[in-house]
């Protein structure tokens, strides 16, 4: 017997305070490194952003890794690879928590099309705006959640 899984998250992280960290220099090597933690542990990643103070990764996950681990391998491996990396960099650190939102296959498109129109989307919107909207729409309430 085979087992078939489709389990296709959306997240969502920040810089710690929201620091506007991620250069474009740093970005560059960085959506590319987060590609290859995903690779090594056996996750696709479908669509990484490019924002300056927070990360989204539209992730296909493996039968075997929940969302939580895949997150923690995402955030720790990552951060720790840009403190050694980048010198001025060397406090650098991810905020606590993230968010997690499953994807339907059919929302494949838009949401690989809205991670990547980030740089855009943030002429018009906050981050804090932005999740929060994120929050909504599904479910949760997010105003303490935030603050």
């Amino acid at each position: 017997m085979h087992s078939f899984t489709s389990c296709l998250i959306h997240c969502v992280w920040s810089t710690k305070n929201r620091e506007p960290f991620l250069s474009s220099d740093l970005r560059d090597r960085l959506w590319p490194y987060l590609g290859g933690i995903a690779k090594e542990n056996r996750m696709k990643a479908l669509a990484i952003g490019r924002a300056t103070d927070h990360v989204h990764v539209l992730i296909s996950l493996p039968a075997t890794l929940c969302a939580a681990k895949a997150i923690q391998l995402l955030k720790g491996n990552s951060s720790k690879w840009i403190r050694e990396t980048f010198p001025k960099m060397r406090s650098f650190a991810w905020q606590e928590g993230y968010g997690a939102f499953s994807v339907g296959i059919s929302g494949v498109d838009a949401t690989i099309a809205y991670i990547r129109d980030q740089s855009e989307h943030h002429r018009r919107h906050t981050f804090r705006e932005e999740f929060a909207t994120m929050l909504r729409k599904h479910g949760f309430e997010y105003k303490s959640m935030l603050d």
